[in-house]
């Protein structure tokens, strides 16, 4: 389980990082709709950083209150990836194939964990 959630801890901060420092470059290479401003982007980078800090809290601190734990992450991670299937499978969730791509893998990869997030609890 600790392997799981180191993942977890690396995915979703080194997305972070990245949204945060450079939100609309980053959407222009994987291929994703460029908004006008970084607001959301990086609010969402923001978003993933703090949930990597409050996974790695509770593995550093077990009797801390207020972490999220393992069964928290399962639809942390089943609710977008359930986003992102349904705008792929309306078209609408990136203008290139490469965007279309990384959005798929990332929601196979948000599924995965759930699922193995789920077999370890």
């Amino acid at each position: 389980m600790l392997q799981i959630l180191w993942t977890e801890i690396t995915i979703k901060a080194v997305a972070g990082l990245v949204l945060v420092l450079v939100p609309l470059s980053a959407l222009a290479i994987v291929g994703l709709a460029r908004p006008t401003t970084g607001l959301w982007p990086r609010l969402t980078g923001a978003l993933l950083l703090a949930i990597a800090a409050s996974i790695w809290i509770g593995l550093e601190y077990p009797s801390a209150r207020g972490s999220i734990g393992p069964a928290a992450l399962v639809s942390l991670n089943l609710f977008p990836a359930a986003v992102l299937i349904a705008a792929l499978v309306m078209g609408t969730a990136a203008p290139t194939r490469r965007g279309q791509l990384i959005l798929g893998l990332s929601a196979i990869t948000l599924t995965l964990l759930a699922f193995l997030e789920i077999a370890h609890a």
